[in-house]
């Protein structure tokens, strides 16, 4: 597993969709035992959201992983973002690691593919 989460150790998990328009559906899962108690679990992270709360902990994020699929959406998912079931939905499955690669958050997002571009700069 990814996080490498201890027998006993959960996972913290939010969804909600942004801006008021369902165009994007979101869970977090970064490990309850790094982020029991802090405004990670709350609804509303506060200013920087997720990573900046980690950040507070002792764990910023210094890498990303991301992991890119599309497909159609499920009933559900057509549902709560609004769409028709043959408009797809693209899969952003992001990790995001500390220092020494510590994994410290799992993003799975769902998108409205009709309603984002992805743009990815790098070097070769």
């Amino acid at each position: 597993m990814v996080l490498d989460l201890a027998d006993d150790d959960t996972a913290c998990v939010r969804r909600f969709v942004l801006d008021g328009k369902p165009a994007l559906l979101t869970a977090s899962y970064p490990p309850t035992s790094m982020v029991a108690r802090s405004a990670i679990t709350q609804e509303n992270t506060g200013p920087g959201g997720t990573y900046a709360r980690l950040a507070e902990l002792g764990y910023t994020p210094v890498h990303f992983r991301e992991e890119i699929r599309s497909r159609m959406p499920t009933k559900n998912e057509a549902a709560q973002l609004d769409i028709s079931a043959g408009t797809p939905v693209i899969l952003v499955c992001r990790t995001a690691f500390a220092n020494e690669g510590r994994p410290v958050s799992i993003n799975e997002m769902t998108l409205d593919a009709a309603s984002y571009i992805l743009e990815y700069d790098f070097d070769a």
